[in-house]
């Protein structure tokens, strides 16, 4: 018999968070969170998504052992803002057993339902900035810190309960040998010329913070065009800034801004920690910062995890000064591998950027939808 309860408590959330760990035990592709980060993330009191959102924890049991989770999320500013009357569900996980993954979705169609919303979305976070997505190919590739990893068996379970593709995503890998600055240095001193625009680079985290409130607005309107966009609100703004700025090498934040001092442009790259986030087996201590530390020092392979342009300067090549800029900066760090974050396959302008670096497409993944 399947039994599902929803996580309220502290103790309870942890169990929730560490199923993944017994579900991939021995798995070396899969990539664990830490675990006191993943309760902050689902700490009301904490985590400023739940200003706009709702969610549900829920567990799921057989023979008094844990065989599955899921989260139920309605995002109100999608529903509200954006009339997409649409429940979410995500960090999803299961044993390979479609009853379990019945049981645990008919929660979220419960909280759908309840609340007058005509279909569910998954698997995805609170916003744009969480994980997205369920692995369709690239099972036998590493996954990242921002990226879910799972069994092939699960796009199975929704395709046999009735859901279908409802977005694509695309991870694309290529080595930094491919990287000819031939391609980008005439465009970087033409746009500079031509839009009185130019490079800001950084040394400190203390001189990246005065501008981190410009780059998520710019995020903001970059991205507001595309169907799945949620803006990210001022309160989130902070926590981001405090939770994520601090993590980042100010080296690998670059910005390009206008004759007076406007952003137009930005990009964040991040090293992998996914082998130090093995080592440290979901705990900062007392070893997991040390090898984290290592990798943020020392790794040869970085991850595009955002870049951004303004819509007034986008189709004028202003991220050949993006590219010129981390051209440098990687050649100066002996980076070996370039590492792109799930990309919407129809987003032809972002993948036209990264064309002549060759790049492989190396996963797929896709979130599911069914009307309820």
């Amino acid at each position: 018999m399947i039994t599902i309860k929803e996580a309220k408590t502290k103790s309870e959330l942890t169990d929730y968070i560490k199923f993944p760990f017994s579900l991939y035990k021995n798995n070396k592709y899969w990539v664990p969170p830490i675990i006191a980060d993943e309760l902050e993330t689902f700490d009301k009191t904490k985590n400023p998504a739940f200003e706009n959102a709702e969610a549900y924890f829920y567990i799921a049991y057989k023979n008094n052992e844990i065989v599955g989770r899921i989260a139920a999320i309605i995002n109100w500013s999608e529903v509200n803002d954006q009339q997409k009357k649409k429940v979410r569900f995500g960090w999803f996980d299961v044993i390979d057993d479609i009853e379990v993954t019945k049981a645990l979705l008919e929660k979220v169609y419960e909280l759908g339902r309840k609340n007058n919303l005509d279909h569910v979305e998954g698997p995805m976070g609170f916003s744009n900035l969480d994980k997205v997505g369920v692995l369709t190919e690239g099972f036998d590739e590493i996954g990242t810190m921002i990226t879910w990893y799972n069994h092939p068996y699960y796009a199975r379970h929704f395709e046999q309960l009735g859901y279908r593709v409802e977005k694509e995503y695309l991870e694309s890998k290529f080595p930094f040998e491919n990287v000819k600055p031939e391609f980008f240095e005439k465009a970087n001193d033409l746009v500079k010329r031509r839009y009185q625009l130019s490079p800001l680079n950084f040394k400190t985290t203390k001189e990246v913070m005065p501008h981190v409130d410009k780059m998520f607005d710019l995020f903001n309107e970059s991205y507001a065009s595309l169907s799945s966009f949620v803006a990210i609100s001022d309160v989130q703004k902070e926590y981001f800034k405090k939770k994520y700025i601090s993590f980042i090498n100010p080296e690998f934040i670059k910005f390009v801004e206008d004759k007076d001092h406007n952003i137009v442009a930005f990009s964040i790259v991040m090293p992998s920690f996914s082998e130090a986030l093995q080592k440290s087996k979901g705990k900062l201590f007392p070893f997991g910062f040390l090898h984290l530390l290592k990798a943020k020092n020392q790794s040869k392979d970085m991850i595009f995890y955002l870049i951004g342009v303004h819509p007034d300067y986008q189709n004028k090549a202003v991220t050949a000064i993006i590219f010129n800029e981390y051209y440098h900066t990687f050649k100066e760090k002996g980076v070996v591998n370039c590492f792109r974050t799930p990309e919407l396959a129809d987003n032809l302008a972002i993948h036209n950027l990264w064309k002549h670096f060759n790049p492989v497409v190396h996963k797929r993944r896709c979130t599911f939808l069914k009307n309820l």
